[in-house]
């Protein structure tokens, strides 16, 4: 029958697991990041307008004032259909990002859900992802991007600090498991030979 110690580790651990996958299942649903931009017309050199877009992983929502007349103040956005017709390389990243965080979920595995978090910076703020999005539906031109991390990234970090603790309790059970039986085989090495005849 396993030790009250050894059921609290576990039992510790196993809850750690849960909360980090609920943590990411919200995480994925809710919206990861706000890009805001300068936005002119084109071909005037005046930025007075602004352009903001609110992505999720796969739901978006953009806003716009002042760079054209003619677009939809407000839309909602299906991140993969637009990233395709944006064409480069932000749509493959992306969907990179989202199998791998679809295995961090069921594997609990926390060095994939790191890889998916710094393949979606990358994707964010060197490729430009949102002002690729953005000039889809606008004929403007852009500038000044500043981007705002939203709820769903940092519960990506929230999910990667528990899965670690998960990781971290199991190590400290093995170890503490271990340190024991080795003590507990040092009184027979240690004994004279005289001693352990009898």
């Amino acid at each position: 029958m396993p030790s009250a110690e050894k059921i609290l580790y576990f039992l510790s651990s196993a809850v750690s697991s849960i909360i980090g996958v609920a943590v990411l299942s919200y995480g994925m649903s809710a919206e990861w990041s706000s890009s805001t931009m300068a936005c002119s017309l084109s071909g005037n050199s005046s930025f007075n307008g602004y352009a903001i877009i609110r992505m999720g992983l796969f739901e978006g929502k953009e806003f716009t004032g002042g760079c054209n007349p003619f677009s939809v103040p407000e839309g909602k956005v299906k991140v993969f259909e637009t990233l395709g017709e944006a064409g480069g390389a932000g749509a493959g990243i992306h969907a990179v990002v989202v199998v791998l965080l679809v295995i961090a979920l069921v594997a609990s595995a926390a060095c994939v859900a790191f890889l998916a978090m710094v393949l979606y910076l990358v994707n964010l703020l060197e490729i430009n992802i949102t002002k690729s999005m953005l000039l889809v539906n606008l004929d403007a031109i852009l500038k000044d991007v500043v981007v705002t991390f939203l709820v769903g990234f940092y519960m990506l970090l929230l999910y990667i600090i528990f899965n670690l603790f998960s990781i971290i309790l199991v190590y400290l059970y093995a170890h503490m498991a271990y340190r024991q039986r080795q003590e507990q085989q040092k009184p027979t090495e240690d004994a004279p030979k005289e001693i352990l005849m009898y």
